[in-house]
């Protein structure tokens, strides 16, 4: 099959998280299984975009900022859309990583307007929100896109319920697709303690203060252990920084800055725990690559990966209160033999539920479901 993968932004510093992590993974498992795959975005922060993501060919064109103020779900890519309206046409299908953004909705609406069979994969990114714009675009955008999709993708039940609240019907076909990552050869440091790590965007939903106040309350109990931050600047780095040197913490506690998405794997390797203890956080990707190199992972109890866990022993989870971070970061540094268990259980869970090319051949049935439907109406 001819697939083209559709994601709103790409960035050296991956500042668009998430979804573009899944969409190359994807990409790249469909490409070793033998089909043509493109990924297809908007770009910044390059001076020259890259033409490939991990071996998989990318066209990205450049993102432009028409409404400030509003993070990605400003920014339009005039080049992609014309791109589009040329060479739609030569896809089976498009799968678009659909956001409530001005990228990914008229490629959408582009594809359902030349008859070129499309599914979405919203990544949490369409919600029941509250927020003005985001009413705005349902009504003149999302709703259509979400009610003609022959496929839509989610990864949990409050997904699924809230794209039913957008669509304001429950008439659509719905189907669970997780998150995968590729089954890495590498292995985390973990027995050796040297390292806590926070590597996720410095935002206010991840919680980086969180992380460096449970360092703070840890630092003289394990003077050999270093924690470090990694990833860009989203509004918390001051405030991070600040609180550093306040508790003359700089030898400890440290702030790498941001890292590009091919880099994270490596990085964490080099690390003995992972933590991120954002609230609410859908399906993190940075988990599920933190599990697969068996590195102990530390989230909230609201993270929505937990319930899909088979194994619940496969990460730690730990309350929103600093007391409860602290308790499980100091057990699991004290004690290297279930810091092997703990990163021994999360690789296998990841092998067994969340390998990409299991993900991959789910998302390519649901592909061919969707173009035969599609053919059998042109008969």
């Amino acid at each position: 099959m001819k697939i083209a993968h559709v994601v709103t932004l790409v960035s050296p510093d991956g500042a668009f998280g998430g979804p573009v992590r899944v969409a190359t993974n994807l990409a790249r498992a469909m490409q070793d299984a033998g089909h043509e795959v493109t990924i297809l975005g908007s770009h910044r922060g390059y001076d020259l975009p890259p033409t490939q993501l991990e071996g998989v060919p990318a066209r990205l064109f450049p993102a432009r900022r028409l409404l400030p103020g509003l993070g990605f779900s400003g920014l339009v890519s005039p080049g992609l859309l014309a791109h589009l309206h040329r060479h739609i046409a030569e896809f089976d299908i498009v799968h678009l990583h659909l956001a409530r953004d001005l990228v990914t909705l008229p490629s959408a609406l582009l594809a359902r307007r030349r008859g070129v069979p499309y599914v979405t994969q919203t990544h949490g990114m369409i919600d029941a929100s509250r927020r003005r714009l985001a009413h705005v675009l349902d009504a003149l955008a999302t709703r259509t896109v979400l009610r003609q999709a022959p496929t839509l993708f989610h990864l949990t039940e409050q997904e699924r319920d809230d794209l039913v609240q957008v669509a304001r019907t429950s008439s659509l076909p719905l189907a669970q697709l997780p998150n995968g990552v590729p089954v890495s050869k590498l292995q985390a440091d973990v027995e050796s303690g040297r390292e806590v790590l926070f590597l996720a965007r410095l935002h206010a939903v991840k919680r980086p203060l969180a992380f460096v106040e449970a360092a703070i309350a840890l630092k003289e109990q394990f003077p050999e252990t270093r924690f470090t931050l990694v990833g860009p600047d989203e509004g918390e780095a001051a405030d991070v920084m600040h609180r550093i040197e306040s508790a003359n913490a700089g030898g400890a506690i440290s702030w790498e800055g941001s890292l590009a998405p091919s880099q994270t794997l490596e990085r964490m390797s080099r690390a003995s725990i992972y933590v991120l203890p954002s609230i609410e956080e859908l399906f993190p990707m940075s988990v599920l690559e933190a599990m697969s190199i068996g590195l102990p992972t530390i989230v909230t109890d609201t993270c929505g990966l937990i319930p899909e866990l088979h194994d619940p022993n496969a990460v730690v989870v730990v309350n929103s209160s600093l007391d409860g971070l602290v308790t499980e970061l100091k057990r699991l540094l004290s004690d290297p033999t279930a810091r092997v268990a703990l990163g021994d259980q999360a690789r296998r869970e990841v092998e067994d539920r969340f390998s990409i090319y299991n993900i991959a051949a789910i998302a390519t049935s649901a592909y061919r479901s969707v173009t035969s439907q599609a053919e059998r109406l042109e008969l």
